[in-house]
Formats: C-alpha cells, sequence, structure tokens
C-alpha cells in the first residue's frame, strides 16, 4: 500500500480552507492545517511574513519528512473607486493575495516532492472585473499568471501547478457583502446554473488537481463558478449605494 499523501492547506481556519482541508482528509491525505488564526490543530503562518511561511514547510518536512501537496487559501478583499483608494488597503490586499501565493510558491516550490502538486486559489475576478474591486481582481489576475509561470518553472521535476477560480461562495469573506440588500440576488441572477457554490465544491475541485488522475495537468485555471464568467459581474457600488446612501 503506498503511503499516503501529506498535503498542507493554507488559511484551513475557515471558509472554503476549511472545507479542502477536510475533503482532503476524507480521501486520506495526511492534512497540515495552517492559517494566521491558529489553534486547534491549525499551525500559525502569515502568507504576507516570509520567515513565517519559509518556518511552516521547514517543521512541515521536519515531522513527515517530505509532503506531496501545498494549497494556499489565504485570502482578504477590500471595496473602493480606484479615484478614491487607500493606497494602503490596495497594498494590504495585493501583499496577501498574490504576494501571498508567490512566497507560498516559493517556499512549497522548494520543499514538495518532486511529481507534487501546488494548488493557489484565484477567483472569478481574475477574468470578470468588478466596480470597486480593483485591488482584489488585480491580485487574483496576477495570480494565474505566477500560476503559468511557475508550473514551466517547476515542470522538469515533474511537480504541477495550477489554480481554482471560484465564482460565488459564502464563506466569512464573502459573507459582509452577501448582507447587503440585493447583492446575493445579483450573483445568482448572473449565474446560469442558478445558486451559488458550497465550500466543499471547491474543495473537491481542488482534491482532483491534487490526485494522481490530474497527472497530466498544470498550469491551468480551473473556473469553477456555475457559468458565471458568461455573463456580467453584479453591480456591486449600486447595492452599497441603494443600502447605505
Amino acid at each position: 500500500m503506498s503511503n499516503p499523501k501529506v498535503t498542507v492547506v493554507i488559511g484551513a481556519a475557515s471558509g472554503i480552507g476549511a472545507a479542502t482541508a477536510e475533503v482532503l482528509k476524507d480521501a486520506g491525505h495526511v492534512v497540515v492545517r495552517a492559517d494566521l488564526q491558529a489553534g486547534d490543530g491549525v499551525s500559525p503562518v502569515d502568507v504576507t511574513d516570509e520567515a513565517s511561511v519559509e518556518a511552516l514547510f521547514d517543521a512541515v518536512v521536519a515531522e513527515h519528512g517530505a509532503f506531496t501537496g501545498a494549497v494556499n487559501c489565504a485570502g482578504v478583499s477590500t471595496m473602493s473607486p480606484v479615484v478614491d483608494h487607500d493606497a494602503a488597503e490596495f497594498r494590504r490586499t495585493v501583499d496577501v493575495c498574490l504576494n501571498g501565493t508567490f512566497l507560498v510558491l516559493k517556499h512549497a516550490g522548494k520543499r514538495v516532492a518532486d511529481g507534487g502538486s501546488l494548488v493557489s486559489l484565484s477567483s472569478l475576478n481574475a477574468r470578470q472585473p468588478g466596480a470597486g474591486l480593483a485591488a482584489y481582481c488585480s491580485a487574483k489576475a496576477g495570480i494565474v499568471m505566477l500560476t503559468e509561470v511557475t508550473a514551466l518553472e517547476l515542470a522538469p521535476r515533474r511537480i504541477r501547478v495550477n489554480a481554482v477560480s471560484p465564482g460565488l461562495v459564502v464563506t466569512p469573506l464573502t459573507t459582509p457583502a452577501m448582507q447587503i440588500p440585493g447583492v446575493r440576488d445579483d450573483y445568482v441572477e448572473n449565474t446560469p446554473l442558478g445558486r451559488s457554490g458550497e465550500p466543499s465544491e471547491i474543495g473537491a475541485a481542488i482534491r482532483y488537481l491534487l490526485s494522481d488522475d490530474a497527472a497530466w495537468v498544470t498550469g491551468e485555471n480551473l473556473d469553477i463558478n456555475g457559468g458565471a464568467h458568461l455573463l456580467r459581474y453584479p453591480d456591486l457600488p449600486k447595492h452599497v449605494m441603494a443600502a447605505f446612501g
């Protein structure tokens, strides 16, 4: 019997990361959970701090000898028109989403076993602009190209590097927006399959990309959005103005 896959899931304290950790555990992976919110079996990591990311993967290797995969689900968002955007808030979003992904790919890529698999969480906003979401859209689009470049560079070691881009999935990150009247309805109306996604559905796609069934898949960004990329993105500022003036 082959040894189980050892997979590091970052952002595992809640939302898509927590669901992914459970999906992988059910599939027989040994899952190392990490998050900025540590505790209850979750190791501490700050994806904006290179020393923290490096220490996490060094600790995984020290404990398990090797690991076969890593998933980065860490992310934040902010909302503002470009002309009014606070520069520090813009940098914070890019730092967590894009620079954090870079640091995870850098240090996981150095240490993951040959033939392993790395998966990053991008977004529908990598390809579909949303008014007020300049920082988030820019960071998530950057993740897609970063995925392609890293896939090229790690291919000689047969390490596969992919991303998944969810549409609307209700998580702690998206809940504040979903509480604004009209926002969720607008999302669903612009999703051909007529519903939001479940965190476990994103976890299932990530499980596939980590599996041997995806042995010939690399440099891919898998859209999982119920067809939302076929229509338009909701007008979030309109709903915010209607709710708050």
